[in-house]
């Protein structure tokens, strides 16, 4: 007698290539019918190549008769994308974030990883990508910037796998490639590499995974958008005018109609200096409401202000997380946190899921 449960329990051992997950947490598999000897289902694969369908169906046969040699199994591969089903390459994703500028310099990288791990502080499972492929900061920031990412073959292809830290689950071109080793490659090349960190990455069950993006509007940013479904963006910007004026170009590229990312808000660094031995002294170095002008252009809210502390600076040179360390850091982030979730509350709210961007020739 053949055992559904036994069945099920044998298909989650089975992996799917694309994703480097089992083909049950998947949910690829669907119509699951056994009926004495006869066991038949179908396999939702409609983007997989033919050598990997291929290599699915081989394992499904061989480890289910392993265990009923007198199985006689359906296989149905499926060739369209059947009603319901995630039409994402990381459906184990839930919000998947852009933290994008208009120019470098204004601490885009510093607001992704201590936003990532303020939610991995509230207990939210997270990652960050870093597609900054140019000046690649997270690994030093992180303090894993000696560190590799492991590799896993699945069916003769390898996989690369996220490094955990502090709760956080990262992918890097710095911990690929020597810290003094210049990124010099064309467009092609850079999406290229972002797509591996797309498809090639076996990304855990995520609730949030932050993308930190190079400034501007370039190449890896048209990649991203083409590969995921962007959740939404939060832009960064510091109070000066000719930041402001960069970002509004930035977000633009997220609200062009065949974009159409939603912005959760906007993150105004580096607002004020306050200096350690006097931390009640505000000294508006850069300016003051620029981070406000920003958001009221893109019809979104102001998640907060962060100061310019020295301490905060320290902490990322010597690869410890900034809120972990400096508690006026840890009180401005948990703000732009709390405000962030109740943005991306009223954005599934009120918005239809963002769809990936088809490019027509």
């Amino acid at each position: 007698m053949i055992d559904n449960n036994t069945i099920v329990r044998i298909l989650q051992s089975i992996i799917d290539p694309g994703s480097g997950r089992d083909i049950i947490s998947q949910r690829l598999v669907t119509n699951l019918k056994i009926d004495r000897n006869n066991v038949s289902f179908s396999l939702q694969m409609p983007k997989a190549s033919m050598d990997d369908r291929s290599k699915v169906f081989m394992a499904c046969e061989q480890k289910i008769k392993a265990e009923y040699p007198e199985a006689e199994l359906d296989v149905h591969m499926e060739t369209q994308q059947a009603a319901g089903t995630a039409n994402s390459p990381l459906p184990q994703i839930k919000n998947i974030i852009a933290v994008a500028s208009g120019k470098g310099g204004v601490g885009k990288s510093t607001v992704s990883l201590n936003l990532t791990q303020s939610l991995a502080n509230m207990g939210f499972k997270v990652g960050i990508m870093d597609a900054d492929l140019y000046g690649p900061s997270i690994p030093t920031m992180l303090g894993i910037a000696d560190e590799r990412p492991k590799v896993r073959e699945i069916y003769g292809k390898h996989k690369l796998l996220p490094i955990e830290k502090n709760g956080i689950y990262a992918i890097s071109i710095g911990n690929i490639i020597d810290a003094e080793q210049a990124v010099v490659l064309r467009g092609p090349r850079l999406g290229g590499i972002i797509k591996q960190f797309v498809y090639d990455c076996i990304w855990p069950d995520l609730d949030f995974l932050i993308i930190d993006l190079p400034p501007g509007t370039g190449d890896i940013q048209l990649t991203l958008v083409q590969s995921l479904a962007i959740t939404g963006a939060v832009m960064v910007t510091t109070p000066q005018e000719v930041a402001i004026k960069d970002a509004v170009k930035a977000a633009n590229m997220f609200l062009l109609p065949n974009v159409n990312v939603p912005i959760l808000g906007v993150v105004e660094n580096m607002s004020w200096f306050t200096p350690k031995e006097d931390p009640s002294k505000k000294y508006f170095i850069f300016g003051q409401g620029g981070g406000a002008k920003l958001a009221n252009y893109c019809k979104t809210a102001l998640l907060g202000q962060v100061p310019l502390v020295a301490e905060a600076r320290e902490s990322g040179d010597i690869g410890k997380i900034a809120i972990n360390e400096v508690e006026r850091f840890n009180s401005a982030f948990n703000s732009v946190r709390d405000t962030f979730l109740k943005q991306l509350a009223i954005r599934k709210e009120m918005l239809a899921p963002t769809k990936r961007v088809e490019m027509k020739n």
